[in-house]
């Protein structure tokens, strides 16, 4: 094999490398994406049963307002008014990160224009952690949570 030939498996194995590289960190992003996912589905069940919980309790003590007892009617009130705050407080919260979630998979977006890049030739924009005389750009430490990650 030639130069030419050493080249070109040069070439072959240093894209491989680099699309293994990057499928790796989105299958990193999509892990993190899928458990931010349960994480809201279960806080949206749980606002859901509270809400039931709510409604059941506010029927029964309309059902029980024809029934003469002492206390009965504010522990059932008091129930049904925690049940209804819990509900309210999860689906608000459950809005609130719905709105302000990162979008997923930034970082490989970011990462995918960064090689598009280097590959047309164009010098890497210097951000606020880098050198801006050497144009070198700050990355985060391998142990740096992914931005707009659920602690």
């Amino acid at each position: 094999m030639g130069p030419l030939g050493r080249a070109f498996s040069d070439l072959a194995a240093q894209a491989a490398a680099l699309a293994g590289t990057r499928l790796e960190l989105f299958g990193l992003e999509a892990r993190d994406a899928g458990s931010r996912l349960l994480c809201r589905l279960a806080v949206l069940l749980a606002a859901a049963v509270f809400l039931l919980l709510a409604l059941l309790v506010a029927t029964l003590a309309l059902a029980l307002v024809f029934w003469p007892t002492e206390y009965r009617f504010l522990a059932l009130g008091l129930l049904a008014l925690l049940y209804a705050v819990l509900g309210a407080g999860l689906a608000a919260w459950l809005v609130h990160r719905l709105k302000h979630d990162a979008d997923p998979f930034a970082v490989t977006a970011e990462v995918l224009r960064e090689d598009a890049r280097a590959l047309a030739g164009i010098p890497d924009r210097p951000d606020h952690g880098g050198d801006p005389a050497r144009g070198l750009r700050a990355r985060p430490a391998p142990e740096d949570p992914i931005p707009g990650e659920v602690p």
